[in-house]
């Protein structure tokens, strides 16, 4: 394992190393085996961040399920921009499913707010929020996030999924940045 990187103009040291990682979503496939055992949810999720997480957590898992995804934008560089686009919407009925949303991290809580507000129009029989990490103290909303595999603290981060400019996505351990 590398302890920095370089991405950009940035330099990176490991934050949170893959096995601990691995063992977060282990925890929250336990706890998804317990509330959908019986039942063939929808993972619905959010591109780009999330696909190594939900990778990860569909295999995990021991129900039935299918899998879907939407790409949201809000993002510039290392700032949420608060405005949210939906580049990629769902292509098919989700009325009276159960939806998982799978999100790489909550931060503001922009992003799932406007797909809540998409998703709720569509009369899912429920829908539940999972994300790899939490930051509690940016958190804005008083929805529910179900399932926070990990939280942190304001720390720009970088790899399994999330990105410094389209870069860092691939590596398989979570990077912070060096101010």
């Amino acid at each position: 394992m590398e302890n920095r990187i370089k991405l950009l103009d940035k330099t990176f040291r490991v934050m949170i190393p893959a096995e601990e990682i691995d063992k977060a979503v282990s925890r929250v496939a336990e706890k998804l085996n317990e509330k959908f055992e019986g039942h063939t949810p929808i993972f619905l999720g959010v591109l780009s961040g999330s696909f190594l997480f939900l990778s990860d957590l569909v295999r995990k898992v021991e129900f039935a399920n299918q899998v879907a995804f939407v790409k949201l934008s809000s993002y510039d560089g290392t700032t949420s921009t608060g405005n949210v686009k939906m580049k990629l919407g769902l292509g098919f009925d989700i009325e009276g499913r159960d939806i998982i949303i799978v999100e790489d991290i909550v931060e503001t809580g922009h992003s799932m707010y406007y797909l809540l507000q998409y998703l709720r129009e569509m009369n899912p029989a429920s829908i539940t929020i999972c994300t790899l990490f939490f930051k509690p103290n940016k958190f804005q909303y008083d929805y529910k996030v179900d399932y926070a595999a990990l939280s942190i603290g304001d720390e720009f981060i970088v790899g399994y999924g999330l990105d410094y400019n389209q870069l860092g996505r691939n590596l398989k351990d979570i990077y912070v940045v060096e101010e």
